[in-house]
């Protein structure tokens, strides 16, 4: 029996025609895709699979992340029905997590997603906020440097520990710019501003805690999952939904522990089953553990993970 852990991935996997296969391959797909434009009122067609300057957006952005993560999932469990031993996400891939376990309806599913964008907006507006990747520092390394740094008035903090290695940085953007010379001098390799005008995992992001946990104590529909889902904020499994919209809230300050949370889970699976676009956390987990993780970022993914999982009894 394959113990399976679902995992999703977050914002920065976005790219038009993301989903399209899907939907060209499958009536499910396409009934999905009409839920969700009436849930939000988008046209996630146009949305999803025609040049646009809203995909880039993140009250667009994450609930289309999100569609695209469930319509895989689904499409996988109506063919291989499983329970997974775990649910994980990067990020917003968490809610996709909760969702996945049935916490959440599709629709209200998207409607936190694009909640949780604009509420993060919100928090950031006229902050100048940002986030920087970087790359070579150990752990200690890159919370010395922001430790340092607040030490002299800069707001900067770990955001991500995405694998050894890679860790990525939010608060100012003109405060993240002035530690290049300091990371380096530390031993990174690159440390290089992204292309973001939120700073997620941080206490800049505060002022979004108390209006995500109230429309998630409206939409959350279960009281327990099917299956736990790994926190980002606390790399540890929750299955209630107090839970759910305690460390859901949590995670808006808090880094993103996802290098700790997939090894923290390895020895009790046998695969990593990644469900969205671009396959990236395949990428991070080649590098965290030696379990192997398979993608399903279209519809030949999706066929051949099906065929590979029912040689053997998953589960």
């Amino acid at each position: 029996m394959k113990k399976i852990v679902a995992v999703f991935p977050g914002q920065g996997s976005q790219a038009i025609g993301m989903g399209k296969s899907f939907v060209d391959r499958y009536d499910y797909a396409k009934e999905l895709l009409s839920e969700a434009n009436d849930a939000l009122g988008y046209d996630f067609s146009k949305l999803l699979f025609e040049e646009n300057d809203l995909l880039g957006l993140t009250q667009y952005t994450q609930p289309s992340i999100l569609l695209v993560s469930i319509i895989a999932y689904k499409l996988f469990e109506s063919e291989l029905p499983v329970k997974p031993l775990y649910a994980l996400g990067h990020s917003l891939g968490e809610l996709s997590a909760v969702c996945a376990v049935g916490g959440l309806s599709l629709s209200d599913a998207l409607q936190v997603a694009r909640a949780r964008g604009e509420f993060m907006q919100k928090a950031c507006e006229g902050a100048n906020a940002g986030m920087m990747v970087t790359l070579g520092l150990s752990d200690e390394a890159a919370e010395t440097l922001c430790e340092s740094a607040r030490g002299d008035g800069k707001k900067v903090w770990t955001a991500n520990y995405n694998c050894d290695g890679q860790i990525v940085l939010a608060g100012i953007k003109a405060d993240l710019e002035s530690l290049t010379d300091r990371a380096k001098a530390l031993g990174a390799k690159r440390a290089m501003l992204l292309d973001m005008s939120v700073a997620s995992h941080c206490p800049l992001l505060s002022a979004a805690q108390e209006p995500l946990k109230a429309i998630l104590s409206e939409k959350l529909n279960a009281d327990r999952f099917i299956a736990p889902v790994i926190s980002n904020a606390a790399a540890k499994p929750y299955q209630t939904k107090d839970e759910a919209i305690a460390l859901l809230a949590d995670q808006l300050v808090k880094p993103v522990l996802y290098k700790q949370s997939v090894a923290a889970i390895e020895a009790e699976a046998d695969i990593f089953v990644e469900f969205g676009y671009a396959n990236v956390l395949k990428g991070l987990n080649k590098k965290i553990v030696a379990k192997e993780t398979i993608g399903v970022s279209n519809a030949d993914d999706l066929e051949a993970a099906i065929e590979f999982l029912s040689k053997g009894e998953a589960r």
